[in-house]
């Protein structure tokens, strides 16, 4: 054995006086006049030198009087030649030992000897170990590391191993190259030639300042970092601002990714972040989706080009997670799809986000509406698992939210899809603004401690919701009217009375297995199809003709109202992105498959809404209702010899005609028949629809109303004279409900 490979014979090899007892070694103290053995050595772990002097004698001092240093009792710091032949000797040793073992059990076994369990189980375990010995053994020789000369003083920052210029072996991470100051140093000024002792600080695990970043959504700086740690390498965009404090903010972050800091480095690691000179700039941006440039950016990469990075707070959860193949989503997904509108449609609203802006149309909603368990939930799984993980702590969500956690998680999934689970869950106060909110793509303003304005958060996207009520029920819970306008951007989908609940086909299964079999396919494969579309839609450079294809498209979606037409704009660009998928061979169906489905769905929605202005519906429907519920209560005869005292809060009178009856409303009675418009909009929608069966003309002009004298004398009055047969299609077209 070569006696300078390890450092405990390394020292014995200098002292006098040496005698073993065991494992452990006593010798002379050379840093003392010792006449009998006080000095004692053993081998601790790792292979360092354990040294001891009963005197009372420093250990610096013991190695200083043989010409050795502190460094010398580690393994580490001998020589790579040294550090072979000792790594190898420690394997054989342990090797010869498990070989003891080994043909000690032989040896009983062969004089017939029964042996335990655990002698057996040693024998086992030292078999493994010699064989795992055997391999490391085998191994060649580690390379020596590479040796770094830094212009001290001066940062470092390693991937690997390196070596100093003296030889020692340096881990990866941040480091700061300097000198040591010693005693000379304090008492007098160092000749440039005479030699300082090194020192190499470890600050941090490796950091690397990428690149200056330039946010375009504030145009605020940051530093683009690479970080090396034991999951593989992470980018992070730090933000200048958070440079400001004390820099916790950013250790956090670091430290949730992998990176480890020095706790008593941790100002200098601030340091080093200041010091380091970014080489390039590149843009980045808090929103994913489409950016200015071209590209489309998410947390984990950039499609369709370069020199853009997201920029997160590093706190924010994971949406856009991968797992799986795509090709098993495919095959377990979307194949059963085909046959299914519902779900089709679940599927193409996830691909029609990124077509929103090329195409011009405006961001909105489709509520599927249907009883519980009839697969309202799996088609909102199945259009989330485009883009990420389906599950609600993933890229699904609720309704279950404040309006500002809304415009935070619509922001999230720009240009994709947001996919909110039971509507009941919601505040029916909010839900009609939440709606527009969603369709407008603007948050709401908001001011700063300098009474100035913050950045409102921006969205653009399809909007996936289900609920057994429509927005609208589920808004007269509140005793709120109904917006005709918010139900136009969440469009209600029958997803409740189809032939087996949300579905139409469940390929030779029940409607169970089917829902338990999609169900776990959406949880073992997604986040593939949505970025795979968009690689396709930037590298076939398709962008420039979208205009042309939707206009095709969209021809197929006939509309009598610029209300009907924005509905039409959402169906056209989601059966649009379903077939530009299937072209793009991304999804397994035959060619026109979304397109026939989105136009089966619209014009179902089409039958139930009937033609004509919404609004216009509305106040006909909310009239009627009124009628229906108060024509005996709340009126009485016009032509009576007395006022009928048995009505209370009047809201008119009746007139009788030959195979009718009118209503005569007063302007109080129309207004709270019609809650939530204005009385000029509600003459308007009577008018449209030739509701006002009697008027007056006075000096040439049409009025809405016509004078009666009422019971009990006076002054004539102007009434408005309403024939009910005019209002019942429109009542009828409302009280249908899309899920029963």
């Amino acid at each position: 054995m070569n006696s300078h490979c390890n450092p405990l014979d390394l020292l014995l090899s200098r002292l006098q006086g040496v005698r073993q007892h065991g494992e452990r070694h006593v010798a002379c103290c050379p840093a003392h006049q010792d006449k009998s053995p006080s000095l004692s050595l053993s081998r601790g772990q790792g292979g360092r030198v354990l040294v001891h002097c009963h005197a009372g004698c420093e250990t610096r001092d013991v190695l200083a009087a043989v010409g050795l240093e502190l460094k010398d009792l580690f393994p580490d710091n001998l020589s790579r030649e040294q550090r072979q032949q000792y790594r190898r000797e420690q394997l054989e040793k342990e090797r010869y030992f498990e070989r003891l073992i080994v043909e000690s059990g032989n040896g009983a076994l062969a004089k017939g000897t029964e042996l335990s369990g655990e002698d057996v189980a040693r024998m086992a375990l030292a078999q493994e170990r010699i064989e795992r010995l055997d391999r490391q053994l085998a191994r060649p020789a580690e390379p020596e590391p590479p040796m770094v000369e830094p212009e001290r003083p001066c940062w470092g920052v390693y991937e690997g191993w390196v070596r100093n210029e003296k030889g020692a072996r340096l881990k990866p991470g941040v480091y700061w190259h300097g000198y040591r100051r010693t005693k000379e140093d304090e008492e007098a000024e160092l000749s440039d030639d005479s030699e300082r002792p090194l020192r190499d600080g470890w600050i941090a695990t490796p950091v690397f300042v990428v690149a200056r970043t330039l946010n375009s959504d504030d145009g605020t700086e940051g530093r683009l970092l690479r970080l090396v740690t034991h999951g593989g390498d992470r980018e992070w965009t730090m933000p200048m601002e958070t440079l400001g404090g004390s820099g916790e903010e950013i250790r956090r972050a670091l430290f949730a990714m992998g990176a480890v800091i020095a706790p008593r480095q941790r100002g200098r690691f601030m340091e080093y972040l200041l010091d380091q000179p970014p080489r390039q700039t590149i843009a980045t941006t808090c929103r994913p989706g489409w950016h200015e440039s071209g590209v489309f950016v998410l947390p984990h990469r950039t499609i369709g080009g370069e020199g853009v990075r997201f920029q997160s707070s590093g706190r924010a959860p994971d949406l856009f997670r991968v797992r799986g193949e795509l090709a098993q989503w495919q095959t377990l997904v979307a194949a059963r799809c085909e046959g299914n509108p519902v779900l089709t449609l679940a599927v193409g609203c996830a691909l029609a986000g990124p077509l929103l802006n090329l195409v011009k149309v405006n961001g909105g909603g489709v509520h599927l509406v249907g009883d519980s368990s009839k697969g309202k939930s799996l088609a909102q799984l199945i259009g989330a698992s485009v883009w990420g993980d389906p599950g609600p702590a993933g890229f699904g969500a609720s309704w279950c939210m404040t309006k500002n956690g809304l415009e935070i998680e619509a922001a999230s999934r720009n240009d994709t899809l947001l996919s909110l689970d039971e509507i009941k869950r919601a505040n029916p106060k909010d839900i009609q603004e939440m709606a527009y909110s969603l369709a407008n793509g603007c948050g709401k303003g908001t001011m700063n401690r300098e009474r100035e304005g913050r950045a409102k958060l921006s969205w653009r996207l399809l909007t996936l919701s289900s609920g057994e009520r429509s927005l609208s029920e589920h808004a007269a819970l509140s005793g709120d009217p109904a917006h005709a306008g918010a139900e136009l951007r969440m469009v209600d989908v029958n997803a409740g009375t189809r032939l087996h609940g949300a579905f139409d086909d469940v390929h030779g299964m029940d409607g169970a297995g089917f829902h338990r079999a999609m169900t776990g396919a959406v949880g073992e494969h997604y986040g593939h199809l949505g970025p795979a579309f968009v690689e396709k839609l930037t590298a076939g450079d398709d962008r420039a003709g979208l205009l042309e294809d939707f206009a095709k498209v969209r021809a197929r979606f006939q509309s009598d109202s610029a209300q009907a037409g924005r509905v039409a704009d959402r169906f056209a660009v989601i059966a649009l992105a379903g077939e530009m998928a299937i072209a793009y061979g991304l999804l397994p169906w035959p060619v026109g498959t979304g397109l026939a489905d989105s136009l089966l769905l619209y014009r179902e929605w089409l039958d139930r809404v009937g033609s004509g202005n919404a609004e216009d519906r509305q106040i006909l429907a909310s009239i009627a209702r009124f009628i229906e519920r108060h024509g005996d209560s709340r009126f009485s005869s016009v032509h009576a010899a007395e006022t009928d005292s048995r009505v209370t809060n009047r809201a008119g009178y009746w007139e009788d005609e030959p195979g009718r009856r009118l209503y005569l409303f007063n302007t109080s009675g129309l207004q709270e028949a019609a809650h939530g418009f204005g009385l000029a909009r509600i003459v308007t929608a009577l008018d449209t629809a030739g509701a006002i069966a009697k008027r007056d003309i006075e000096k040439g002009r049409t009025r809405n109303t016509k004078k009666y004298r009422t019971p009990g004398g006076g002054a004539p009055k102007g009434l408005y004279a309403i024939d009910p047969a005019r209002l019942e299609m429109a009542g009828a077209d409302d009280d249908k409900h899309t899920g029963t």
